[in-house]
């Protein structure tokens, strides 16, 4: 519980930030890989900017009889003098779809997103951690990581 309340406190720490960010693109459709302890999975994944420091990441992603279905929210910010790469922090759940049965993640995000200049592509990597909230009491698993290989729309 102490590890959960940190991770809480760091992520309010990096959205009290001010910062100009400025988002390179609206809107990003691609592939997304969350890999780490256990299995890799991957899947379509979009990437929509509400405002400029506030984004939506979507991910389906697939792994060895097991589906998830990941919401995060993303807030931005970015690094002087260094185009096209900012960073973010947010948080979101993640649903586990497999043999018949369900299970619910809380995921914190931190990472970094590139846009190339004048060309249509976006990278990201994150570190996104998941917390298990099911009955068998809450479980955390710290190496889980992810990549994001996205086209960029305007």
């Amino acid at each position: 519980m102490k590890k959960l309340l940190l991770l809480v406190v760091v992520l309010i720490g990096f959205t009290t930030f001010q910062s100009n960010a400025q988002s390179n693109y609206t809107t990003a459709l691609g592939l997304g890989i969350d890999f780490g302890d256990g299995q890799t999975l991957v899947g379509p994944s979009v990437k929509h900017f509400f405002a400029q420091e506030h984004a939506g990441l979507g991910e389906v992603t697939f792994g060895d009889n097991v589906t998830f279905l990941t919401l995060l929210y993303e807030y931005h910010g970015s690094f002087p003098n260094a185009g096209g790469l900012t960073w973010f922090a947010g948080a979101g759940p993640s649903i586990a779809f497999f043999d018949g049965d369900t299970e619910v993640f809380l995921r914190p995000v931190v990472g970094l997103d590139f846009k190339i200049n004048n060309v249509p592509l976006a990278f990201s990597f994150d570190w996104r951690p998941w917390i298990f909230l099911g009955d068998n009491g809450d479980t955390f698993e710290a190496a889980r990581f992810g990549l994001g290989f996205r086209y960029a729309f305007n």
